[in-house]
């Protein structure tokens, strides 16, 4: 059973430049993990590589170039996954050390919803974003640690400090600025922040008693006793 998260909760964005950010500026991956893959970007250019190869091996068809493209999906396939499995490790430990609980964006149809620019639809389309949801999922269950998955609208174009929401307040695709109050970060950072807000409304919500003690009209007809069928 989950514990009442007390410090409330780290918001997770996922994206397509960035694969998770966190609520405390946290870029994943990046120096907070371990491994050969150095950042984003560097993942941005092996996925590149890849593809190019795999375009190369397409067009040749040989029984050859198959068996090759079969290694090389399966090598990305392997790296995507233990990446993903490192984000949900960090992330969750750190829910763990700071006593809250953690909040990701329900991005069921993400692909549907997003209008990514046309160089990085490939990459949207190929990322796992529900595994990176999975791992960290299970990952906080086996911790004991709240999860709650919130609606990710206009987690990048609202201010999470006066509530202001508008595609204004993104001058850029990284670049947040709030035309109402100022605020200004990095738009990944900004959204993470309001999935971690949005993530202590959502648990208060899950974990809002029931009013079982309140009359109701079931209860008042079960609660009557049965009319008497005597003459006496």
């Amino acid at each position: 059973m989950a514990r009442e998260p007390v410090g409330g909760f780290v918001g997770v964005d996922q994206g397509v430049a960035n694969l998770a950010v966190t609520s405390d500026g946290v870029v994943l991956p990046g120096p907070a993990l371990p491994g050969p893959v150095g950042g984003n970007g560097h993942v941005r250019t092996l996925r590149e590589r890849r593809h190019r190869q795999r375009r190369r091996l397409q067009k040749k068809g040989t029984s050859a170039a198959r068996r090759l493209l079969r290694r090389l999906s399966g090598r990305e396939h392997r790296m995507m996954t233990d990446l993903n499995h490192q984000i949900s490790k960090f992330v969750v430990r750190e829910a763990e050390r700071t006593g809250r609980g953690i909040a990701l964006e329900d991005l069921q149809g993400i692909r549907d919803r997003v209008r990514a620019h046309r160089l990085q639809r490939r990459t949207l389309h190929n990322w796992a974003f529900a595994q990176q949801i999975t791992f960290t999922r299970y990952k906080a269950a086996r911790a004991g640690i709240a999860f709650v998955l919130v609606d990710p609208a206009y987690t990048s174009q609202a201010c999470p400090d006066c509530g202001y929401a508008s595609r204004a307040n993104r001058p850029a695709r990284g670049r947040f600025v709030c035309t109402r109050c100022g605020l200004a970060g990095h738009a990944d950072h900004i959204a993470a922040r309001n999935i971690a807000t949005r993530g202590v409304a959502g648990w208060a919500v899950i974990n809002q008693p029931h009013a079982t003690g309140l009359p109701s009209a079931r209860r008042d007809r079960e609660s009557k006793p049965p009319d008497s069928t005597s003459g006496s």
